[in-house]
């Protein structure tokens, strides 16, 4: 107890000495809780986002990984040939594995509208139809995949499938949605569409093959639907040249409805092969695209391990766009923890140092002192014990102010830092996608934010570029229990450098020579 009151006593009668000290701490203190908040709010952040989150995925090839090595352009095009990509049936083997929680699948095609005209902004669209329409069967004016008819054709595997009438992307307003699992040739567009050709539900509307014009397939309208948010911006300039990549020029049907007319198509398909062996066909082509739907990012992580057990090629890649877009969300959250892991190591190594200086003054300053209690019978180490408690005395003190200010204002200076940090990533986006510096201004991009709990997420979409990020632009919470024991782990460790090394000095002092010295 004796110690304790003489610590007390002396940390009054040195009050200068003292706040410098406690001044020190406090800044160190205020900056560790800042740091160490944004590190608390960016781990937070990633769980929170990480248990939301459904993931989907898919396969697909690895063209790039198939073209390293090989030395010349017949080598990477024969290579590319022989891969092609998984048939539906190989994409269920693949839905078995046990970190799959669903899988629905699509098919795409392309078509010509008999009984009903593409939106379309071309002036040259009729000529192009013509050019098309008077092309010989098999002449493939449009590529390898034929001619590009004005209508894209996507037969779903099942409700789940169609996502954007799930988030609410695209709302059926008149009729009902086709029934997934059957082919009853019945089909829903959109309303810009029905408008423009004066259609409503139960109307018939008669489709051709682009490359065979005699050759055509009738669907009943069941529903009309409207699109919240128009796509047309991003593809607007080929969308003049392919009205089929237009929005409005999208019909949804089930996926055995277009099955029967892809294999009706090649049932009926006219081939021929020319002189150099190319082999071409009127068969309408087709795309299909399976997804895999994952609970959490840990089993999709799983599943890439699972599906190269299961025999998946090389030559394939699984990837996934909700993952990535979770990986981008953080970026500027996580690029701000690591810079704010570094302030705070070197906030630390400055601190301790200015704070063992000082300590080594004050012991120096107060040796005779340190002779006198000595002298009358204490024990050294007696004497460290009350210089270490003057120590933790202060550096407790203004560790609690420090940190109470840091815990304070740790939310407003977190989100203000990490809206400075989005903005740096995003023109470090913009110049990485362009190669250089991107011209022009970016401060035209107004960011809207959407409220998800404990953090908000800033859609944060580049004029210049493809891609919208979500990234976190704002925290709610950044201090907490964990964030105050590190604060107190601090404050020990900042005591024991700082008065430890203070304490070599006592311990090496005779106090019969300080006392003569003083003499």
């Amino acid at each position: 107890m004796y110690i304790i009151k003489n610590a007390w006593k002396s940390i009054t009668r040195s009050k200068g000495r003292n706040i410098l000290i406690g001044s020190i701490v406090f800044i160190i203190s205020f900056a560790a809780c800042i740091s160490l908040s944004i590190q608390s709010a960016s781990k937070k952040a990633a769980d929170s986002a990480k248990e939301g989150l459904s993931v989907t995925a898919q396969i697909g090839v690895d063209r790039q990984a198939m073209m390293e090595g090989m030395q010349n352009k017949e080598d990477r095009q024969s290579a590319l040939e022989a891969t092609k990509e998984l048939s539906l049936e190989e994409l269920e083997v693949y839905a078995k594995a046990k970190s799959v929680s669903d899988f629905y699948y699509s098919m795409s095609a392309s078509l010509n509208g008999e009984s009903i005209d593409a939106i379309n902004m071309s002036e040259n669209m009729q000529d192009d139809k013509q050019n098309a329409g008077s092309s010989q069967p098999g002449s493939f004016k449009g590529g390898n995949f034929g001619v590009q008819g004005d209508f894209t054709i996507t037969g779903y595997s099942s409700d789940s499938a169609m996502t954007d009438f799930i988030d609410g992307t695209s709302t059926i307003t008149e009729g009902k949605m086709f029934a997934s699992a059957t082919n009853d040739s019945t089909c829903v567009i959109s309303a810009e569409l029905a408008s423009y050709n004066d259609l409503s539900v139960g109307d018939k509307i008669t489709l051709s093959n682009p490359n065979n014009e005699d050759e055509t397939y009738k669907l009943t309208i069941s529903g009309i639907y409207e699109k919240e948010t128009s796509e047309d911006s991003s593809i607007g300039i080929m969308g003049g040249f392919m009205p089929g990549a237009d929005s409005s020029n999208q019909i949804y049907t089930s996926y055995e409805t277009l099955k029967g007319i892809i294999e009706n198509s090649k049932e009926n398909a006219d081939t021929e092969t020319d002189s150099n062996g190319l082999v071409t066909t009127t068969e309408i082509r087709s795309m299909l695209n399976g997804t895999y739907v994952f609970s959490t990012v840990d089993a999709y992580e799983k599943f890439q391990e699972e599906a190269k057990n299961m025999g998946l090629s090389d030559a394939y890649t699984i990837s996934s766009a909700d993952v990535l877009s979770y990986e981008e969300s953080l970026k500027p959250l996580q690029s701000l923890s690591q810079y704010a892991g570094y302030f705070l190591l070197i906030i630390l190594v400055i601190g301790a140092s200015i704070l063992v200086v000082l300590h080594i003054f004050s012991i120096r300053e107060r040796k005779y002192e340190i002779g006198v209690l000595t002298a009358i019978g204490m024990k050294k180490w007696k004497v460290s014990i009350q210089f270490l408690i003057e120590a933790l005395i202060v550096t407790f003190l203004a560790l609690f102010i420090g940190a109470s200010g840091g815990a304070v204002s740790s939310v407003s200076i977190t989100n203000a830092l990490l809206k400075n940090q989005i903005e740096e990533t995003s023109q470090q986006q913009s110049d990485q996608s362009f190669g250089r510096e991107m011209a022009g201004e970016q401060g035209d991009m107004q960011p809207g934010s959407k409220d998800i709990g404990q953090m908000d997420k800033q859609e944060h979409k580049n004029p210049f570029l493809q891609g919208t990020y979500d990234y976190i632009d704002s925290v709610s919470s950044a201090t907490n229990v964990k964030v105050i024991l590190e604060m107190m782990g601090i404050g020990i460790l900042l005591t024991i450098i700082s008065g430890g090394t203070a304490l070599i000095f006592i311990m090496r002092y005779d106090p019969l020579k300080i006392l003569n010295s003083r003499d």
